[in-house]
């Protein structure tokens, strides 16, 4: 599931020789103005009130549209007492790297009483992405959906929906979100799981007290709705499905891909998915639960329970019919929580559109390989304390052995203004220092080393990376983004990657295009990318 690594930064940041821009480029679109006032208001969920930190008072926060092309101009203002910063999660933020958003990364968070304009331009993306917080687990109630239309007069390369629904589901804490991570890095051990998971805030009819939190999607008969699928959970991989439906793929992470139909689909932790849901020809007299449950691959705790929301169709209006509550109720049937061969056959049929209009640019030579190991380690416990990692430690995410130690100074801030000294180091092993059977028995060492360190690559460099889950403490999926940029997922598999036999199976003509992968639980994942992007 990848929690901890999630929670505790251990990635890394690309930066480039190439000299940044001043200012972002030229406005293709139209400018559009948004206003994100950081706010706290209470909200009632499981019986429970407590006040969140949000967005303009609404929960999940306010949708974000605008066209391929456009210009965003967003201030947010910050009226609370915790530090603040916005993620614009998969924008790539072309020549706008201090638009990004991480914290104490692209930027410095917004303090109290302070604001920031963010202002970035949508360049070759239309599709669905999604906006939140990102500083400490702020973004368990800070997110939002990004729409992104594609520029007047470009059709979609499927049927023109009737409707389109943005879906965002996410994770709901009785407790305060930032006392759970906060106590977590305190003892070391893994954060408290969550106490429901959430469709577009509403966790539904099958929690404690929450019928009337229920999301409700009205459709008409025979009519096509495209539903924008976002995975806002801080730590789950969630399986999907509307009973007795079909759902038609044709977008994940605002990239057009081949269209393919299933009855269930698999997103991670930060991807985003477009679906068609072709609705019945006529008035079925039932009503249908769409239901949301995790995938489960590691050895920790878990929040098993299951979201779910009610697709109504609107009854026609010359004919009586019975109430909604007398309607009968189809619930689908999800996988198991642990079904690996049905998560790695759904991800198997995920390909590029790699059309005339829409290619698929895929690096056909590799300027530079990078082999990084992804997963838990442990850290010592502080003098006079007791940690509730394995044998007294605390658990630690690293990547190639490093734990990212944050910084209070912007990494970008520090590379831009030529002051990294002391600041972050340009050592980042491009292996890992000590090798072994990574999917096999673990070494006896698993303490981590901590560090900030980055990796510089000329600009234009063709980068290929190979990302393997390791054994240490467990085996388990992590999802992975990679800000600034898409890359291409040329390869999976399970084991140890072969760097001598796996290769020649990578697809370098349609693979699928997103900006956050899966690292498979004992497996690998190759993606290959351009470094194109000055300053990420």
């Amino acid at each position: 599931m990848g929690a901890s690594l999630l929670s505790s930064p251990a990635f890394l940041v690309f930066f480039s020789f190439f000299t940044l821009g001043v200012l972002p480029g030229p406005v293709l679109g139209i400018t559009r103005h948004y206003k994100f006032d950081i706010k706290l208001h209470n909200v009632t969920r499981l019986c429970n009130t407590k006040s969140i930190v949000s967005v303009n008072g609404q929960f999940p926060g306010p949708r974000i549209v605008a066209r391929e092309g456009d210009q965003l101009l967003i201030k947010v203002v910050n009226h609370v007492s915790n530090n603040i910063s916005i993620h614009w999660h998969g924008i790539r933020q072309l020549r706008s790297g201090w638009a990004d958003g991480p914290a104490y990364v692209t930027q410095c968070p917004v303090q109290t009483g302070q604001s920031y304009v963010y202002n970035f331009t949508i360049v070759g993306q239309r599709g669905t992405l999604f906006w939140h917080g990102h500083i400490s687990w702020l973004r368990a109630t800070v997110y939002g959906p990004m729409v992104i239309l594609p520029k007047r007069g470009v059709p979609y390369p499927f049927p023109k929906p009737y409707k389109e629904v943005p879906i965002i589901f996410a994770e709901w804490f009785n407790a305060d979100p930032e006392a759970v991570i906060s106590q977590a890095l305190q003892t070391g051990g893994g954060p408290n799981v969550s106490d429901a998971y959430t469709i577009n805030g509403l966790p539904g009819p099958l929690y404690n007290c929450s019928a009337k939190d229920t999301f409700k999607l009205k459709v008409k008969p025979g009519k096509t709705y495209l539903l924008r699928l976002i995975n806002a959970a801080l730590n789950d991989e969630l399986f999907f499905s509307i009973a007795n439906h079909t759902l038609t793929v044709v977008d994940v992470d605002a990239i057009y891909v081949k269209p393919f139909e299933t009855e269930t689909i698999l997103i991670t932790p930060g991807q985003t998915t477009n679906v068609l849901l072709k609705t019945k020809p006529s008035y079925p007299s039932a009503t249908f639960f769409m239901t949301a449950r995790p995938y489960v691959t590691g050895q920790g705790t878990f929040d098993n329970s299951t979201v779910a929301g009610i697709l109504e169709y609107e009854s026609p209006s010359n004919s009586f019919h019975s109430s909604i509550k007398m309607l009968p109720l189809f619930k689908p049937i999800l996988p198991a929580l642990n079904d690996t061969s049905f998560a790695t056959n759904f991800l198997s049929k995920l390909f590029s559109l790699a059309s005339a209009q829409y290619p698929a640019n895929v690096p056909q030579k590799v300027d530079k390989h990078f082999f990084f190991t992804v997963g838990l380690g442990a850290s010592p416990c502080q003098q006079n304390q007791t940690c509730q990692g394995p044998n007294g430690t605390k658990f630690a995410a690293s990547v190639n052995n490093v734990s990212f130690a944050m910084p209070t100074t912007a990494l970008l801030q520090a590379h831009f203004f030529g002051q990294a000294n002391g600041v972050y180091t340009p050592d980042f092993p491009s292996n890992p220092i000590i090798p072994f059977n990574y999917t096999s028995t673990p070494p006896n060492n698993t303490m981590v080393s901590n560090g900030t360190k980055v990796v510089v690559l000329p600009f234009n460099t063709s980068v290929e990376l190979v990302m393997q889950d390791t054994s240490i403490l467990g085996a388990e999926s992590h999802p992975l983004h990679l800000h600034g940029f898409n890359f291409f997922v040329v390869g999976q598999g399970f084991g140890n990657f072969d760097p001598n036999m796996d290769p020649a199976n990578f697809n370098l003509v349609d693979p699928i295009e997103r900006n956050t992968v899966g690292v498979p639980s004992g497996g690998w994942v190759a993606i290959r990318f351009l470094a194109d992007n000055p300053g990420k």
